[in-house]
């Protein structure tokens, strides 16, 4: 067996890892070899606004009122109204919203969310986990999930509404508060682009599963939520599309009370494996390492039909759950792909977020 030369470092890929030493040319395909420094995308080729101003991402959901007019409330601001309390976050909540009731009960610091006097509020959870920040066509798994966060903002904020998003690292979840206008979603996706990026076997017991369970909980107004992640669950082998996954349940849960819109990212080459010889395939989130020569055709054909499968399973619980379902690809234009479904997202939206039988909306 080949062995990897002295310099060889070890890769961040969910499943790539190319022998060799890297060269200063391969752009954003080094990120097999070593961690990104940095973001793959500029903020200013997130999403082209141009390209969205005669779209608009259809609501069916009756979600807190009837969406009537530009569902616009009357007075400006984050809103009067109380509502749940919720633990105080350093740097990111406002001290002058604290609930010393709850606090002194509980002796922990609490803050008291407010109701904007708005219909819509859209959230978005981003995947910052180590098997997002790889990338071999020139964008990061990581960037093009911010990208597409991107590109539903620029929908969803014709009509004034608020957008907030939460970034999920390996150990815990970031909150960033939902804002109106788009000064304030440029900040949040620069925030999102600047977010350090989590290393390889990071300590932490965060998951996909845990992330949409603290986004039904902490984000009680009804609304639009948008899941961003590769939907893979780390040590997970199994390719039985029957065999619920360990996020479907809290999804489910997400989609009875909102309307859930799902982005899987995927790279090109999790899809068809290249022919490069030897190759260490390695999974950053476990201790999962194994060398496999590609330019065996046999086994070439046997890990795509597993990534198939892999995928095909991933789509089916996403049906299960009555979520809406884009897949984008790093090797294809992000915003074509999202422009294409929303076209014809109306036809079928009314049907995929019907809630369960007996369960009103």
């Amino acid at each position: 067996m080949t062995q990897p030369p002295p310099d060889f470092a070890p890769p961040t890929g969910q499943q790539q890892g190319f022998l060799g030493r890297a060269r200063p040319d391969v752009g954003v395909a080094e990120t097999v070899l070593r961690p990104p420094t940095g973001p793959s995308v500029p903020l200013s080729k997130l999403a082209p606004e141009a390209a969205l101003r005669r779209l608009e991402l259809t609501v069916v959901r009756r979600l807190e009122g009837f969406l009537h007019g530009d569902h616009m409330g009357l007075l400006p601001g984050p809103g009067s109204d109380t509502n749940d309390a919720r633990q105080y976050q350093p740097g990111q909540d406002d001290v002058r919203r604290m609930d010393w009731a709850v606090t002194a009960r509980t002796t922990v610091p609490h803050v008291r969310d407010t109701i904007a006097d708005r219909e819509l509020e859209v959230w978005a959870l981003l995947d910052a986990t180590p098997s997002m920040n790889w990338g071999t066509e020139g964008v990061t798994k990581r960037d093009l999930g911010i990208a597409a966060i991107a590109t539903i903002g620029f929908l969803s904020q014709k009509m004034g509404d608020r957008f907030g998003g939460m970034i999920m690292r390996q150990d815990s979840i970031r909150r960033l508060p939902a804002r109106s206008g788009r000064t304030a979603l440029y900040g949040l996706l620069r925030t999102m682009l600047d977010e350090p990026i989590v290393p390889d076997h990071a300590p932490g017991s965060m998951t996909l599963a845990a992330g949409i369970e603290q986004l039904v909980r902490t984000q009680r107004r009804r609304g639009m939520r948008v899941v961003v992640s590769d939907f893979l669950t780390p040590g997970e082998d199994e390719l039985d599309p029957n065999v619920e996954t360990e996020w479907e349940r809290p999804l489910r849960r997400l989609a009875v009370r909102n309307q859930v819109l799902c982005i899987e990212v995927v790279d090109s080459h999790e899809l068809d494996f290249p022919d490069v010889g030897e190759m260490l395939i390695k999974d950053p989130e476990t201790d999962f390492a194994r060398y496999v020569n590609t330019s065996d055709n046999a086994a070439r054909e046997r890990m795509n039909a597993a990534t198939t499968a892999q995928r095909e399973r991933i789509k089916i619980a996403l049906r299960r759950s009555g979520c809406g379902h884009i897949q984008l690809r790093t090797d294809r234009d992000w915003v074509q792909d999202i422009a294409r479904f929303v076209l014809g997202y109306r036809r079928v939206a009314s049907m995929l977020h019907a809630p369960p039988q007996g369960v009103s909306r």
